[in-house]
């Protein structure tokens, strides 16, 4: 058995969560139970990464402590991770006991958050644990206390091993209804992947000067006067057409601004219907932008769409499951 403990306080020596969550991994080392622990504050430029740490726990513990308001701006930013980037199949399987101490007010406020958060994630619940800290050293040396957190511990061992049941909620009936993550169409091998990306500030900082200066390109063939309209040499369209695959009931409109030509080449996709042209048009769907050398390994096989966006030599902004459909619609694979 493996349980991953995920803590979201900012680490400081008196802080009671780390009292608790020491003698939680002692109990549960003694059942012989592998504990991981992961101290966000320690990775917070890596945060949205940390749900993939999740995949080989059977168990998993979000501890933090409310020194003010609330679970922590730590604690709040995994959560966001694991709702945009995290494989909920997976947190289906996982069991989650919160632990929330307080050196303030909202104890059992932060410990409803982190269940819910939980529920809403598609998790588990267990039982959790939480309470008000006056002074670390007295609590220290309380046994009764003691000896409730190491039942705390025990009741997680326990029902992890017995695979216990709960009665269904508010919360998933609201996730299933009502919540719903951003569509994008990706695998959870590709959002892990993308969370990668997002962690890395020289790729998200790269990618948001592309995507501006994708929009003022664009903004500035639309503020060009029509009368500048000259034909542009149709290259690139006949490798459209003779890959094409028509994809029953899917209709949609790309513009690819390619690096030194002057116009944008529109590919307009309707079930068996493929139109191709250099122009400007209205209603586009996906817009992106690459080189020549991109387009040109694309068109020989030798990459996928998919793979050029994924890496950062495709930029692009729209619908991005609309985009993802573009190595469907055209087999440049042999």
């Amino acid at each position: 058995m493996r349980v991953n403990i995920y803590y979201g306080g900012r680490g400081v020596l008196d802080d009671p969560a780390l009292y608790v969550i020491n003698k939680m991994q002692q109990v549960l080392e003694e059942l012989r139970v592998t504990v991981e622990r992961y101290n966000i504050y320690e990775q917070k430029n890596s945060i949205a990464t940390l749900p993939q740490t999740i995949k080989e726990a059977d168990g998993i513990i979000l501890a933090t402590t409310v020194e003010w308001l609330g679970i922590g701006g730590y604690m709040q930013q995994f959560l966001d991770a694991c709702w945009l980037y995290g494989d909920k199949e997976k947190f289906s399987q996982t069991y989650m006991q919160p632990v929330v101490m307080s050196t303030a007010y909202g104890e059992r406020e932060g410990e409803l958050t982190l269940a819910s958060a939980w529920e809403m994630l598609g998790g588990l619940p267990c039982s959790g644990l939480c309470g008000y800290v006056a002074d670390l050293l007295t609590f220290e040396m309380n046994q009764d206390y003691s000896v409730i957190i190491e039942k705390k511990a025990e009741n997680l061992y326990r029902t992890i091993s017995q695979k216990m049941k709960s009665l269904p909620t508010s919360n998933q009936a609201v996730t299933k209804t009502v919540l719903r993550t951003q569509d994008l169409g990706l695998t959870p091998q590709e959002s892990e992947q993308l969370s990668k990306y997002v962690s890395d500030d020289s790729y998200v900082k790269k990618q948001k000067e592309d995507i501006e200066e994708l929009a003022n390109k664009f903004k500035g063939l639309l503020d060009k006067d029509k009368s500048e309209d000259e034909e542009e040499v149709p290259v690139y369209i006949s490798d459209f057409e003779t890959h094409f695959r028509p994809q029953k009931d899917f209709r949609a409109k790309y513009l690819f601004i390619i690096e030194g030509r002057r116009k944008p080449l529109t590919i307009e996709a309707e079930q068996d219907q493929l139109k191709c042209s250099y122009g400007k048009q209205d209603g586009i769907d996906v817009y992106a932008k690459m080189t020549p050398d991109v387009l040109e390994r694309i068109i020989a096989g030798k990459m996928t769409f998919q793979r050029a966006f994924m890496t950062g030599e495709l930029t692009a902004k729209g619908n991005f499951k609309t985009l993802r459909m573009l190595d469907d619609l055209f087999n440049f694979v042999s």
